[in-house]
């Protein structure tokens, strides 16, 4: 990386005479990588394993700020670690099969420092263009480490969006809400239960994160209602101490995926009972191809079902309307309630920095389903949008960091062959 004004390719004086320098440019020779969550870690991991310099990009102050801002205190892994790690970095032997999401934030920093990658903090993207007539980035940003907040532009070959499904939180409009006058937070400010002990609180939403909020709730002696408005799969997290998901991986490798659906909702159903005798009506989709099309994962459970069973968790349908301390629900019932607490979700910010709509959908998703979605045109690239979890991003980190590397070493020779030829002919003139 260096100072475009002192070490750029030839082009860039034209560039300079069109306003394309900001109050710092910087030339990468190299990719750019927006996001320091497991995505971006993943592809500099295996950039840095085939030498190809990059700088990563991070708006927060940390590497994988998602799992260490916006977590609640009693999250595990949902699936079993094997399923979870990084390319060629295993999880500690001795971490359960579950890790909590201090272990896992504590492998993904030993992570960091196994491959030696120093992720950009507190540097916000504000966009990214592509000069097709140069075939060259341009990535906006503001830096806001130092005392004062610094615009810096980086022009490079390579992008690489890293930035995830979960870059912001989802906050749905209720007719009332701003007139409850309790206390109203999204599932990414839930921390813990204690606080809301004796409470009775509305969860919206159904999710894993709506019915492991529930259950930290109930754990901590408050009243929660959950708010499920459509159907949802909820499947054992294991069978016969065996996980659910590695169960299904393994059906995968010789049976069609409509019969693995139906092998899993039959044991689903011995395991725990009739769902839909307690408001939790199955999708008519199965879960893995609900997945696989939709991208709406399956609930594992971890015990919120059995508090359920024993009401202790209440299930109540959509939403009308908020009033001062009650919510109306859609079925005309009211409800008293101290709390509500919005399991709502996440969504890609991608569209609201990234000028280019062929690679991502309006969404902020790429089009192309996976395995198919990371690779764009003109060198950028997309990480951790299979809706597949880590392991998805993992197999993408893959892919682009060996095609980077491919392009990169490529363009490095022909630079080199160039520069010998050019000295070469310096010395027949002299």
């Amino acid at each position: 990386m260096s100072s475009c004004c002192l070490n750029m390719p030839n082009m860039f004086p034209t560039l300079a005479s069109e306003a394309f320098l900001s109050s710092r440019c910087i030339w990468v020779n190299g990719p750019v990588i927006v996001g320091a969550g497991p995505s971006g870690l993943a592809v500099g991991a295996g950039l840095k394993n085939q030498g190809v310099p990059f700088i990563i990009l991070e708006r927060a102050n940390c590497i994988a700020s998602l799992w260490q801002n916006r977590t609640y205190d009693r999250l595990k892994l949902h699936l079993p670690k094997q399923f979870c790690q990084l390319p060629n970095f295993p999880f500690p032997e001795d971490f359960p099969e579950y890790p909590t999401k201090y272990q896992f934030i504590s492998y993904l920093e030993s992570y960091t420092k196994h491959f030696d990658i120093n992720p950009h903090f507190n540097e916000t993207v504000q966009s990214a263009n592509y000069n097709a007539t140069f075939g060259l980035w341009r990535v906006k940003t503001i830096a806001t480490g130092g005392p004062n907040p610094i615009g810096v532009e980086y022009i490079c070959r390579w992008l690489v969006v890293a930035t995830g499904e979960n870059a912001e939180k989802v906050v749905p409009e209720f007719e009332g809400l701003q007139d409850f006058g309790g206390h109203v937070t999204h599932a990414c400010d839930y921390k813990s239960g204690q606080s809301y002990s004796g409470e009775r609180v509305l969860v919206v939403g159904c999710g894993n994160s709506g019915m492991e909020v529930s259950l930290d709730l109930c754990n901590h002696n408050a009243n929660p209602s959950m708010v499920v408005r459509s159907s949802v799969h909820v499947l054992p997290r294991e069978v016969l101490g065996k996980s659910t998901f590695e169960l299904a991986v393994s059906m995968m490798k010789w049976l069609p995926l409509w019969l693995v659906d139906k092998i899993l909702l039959i044991l689903a159903h011995l395991i725990l009972g009739n769902t839909e005798k307690y408001g939790l009506k199955r999708p008519r989709v199965g879960p893995l191809e609900l997945k696989n099309t939709a991208g709406k994962t399956p609930v594992l459970d971890i015990g919120a079902f059995q508090k359920i069973r024993s009401g202790e968790i209440k299930i109540v349908p959509g939403i009308k309307k908020f009033s001062r301390g009650r919510v109306e629900l859609v079925n005309g019932e009211t409800l008293e309630i101290e709390s509500v607490i919005l399991a709502t979700g996440y969504r890609s910010n991608v569209p609201s920095w990234l000028k280019e709509n062929e690679l991502f959908s309006s969404e902020g998703v790429p089009k192309n389903p996976f395995p198919n979605g990371w690779k764009g045109k003109g060198g950028l690239y997309a990480v951790g949008f299979t809706r597949r979890g880590l392991s998805g991003a993992s197999l993408d980190a893959i892919s682009v960091a060996h095609d980077i590397a491919k392009s990169w070493k490529e363009e490095t020779k022909q630079k080199k062959k160039s520069m010998a030829a050019g000295h070469r002919r310096c010395i027949s003139h002299f």
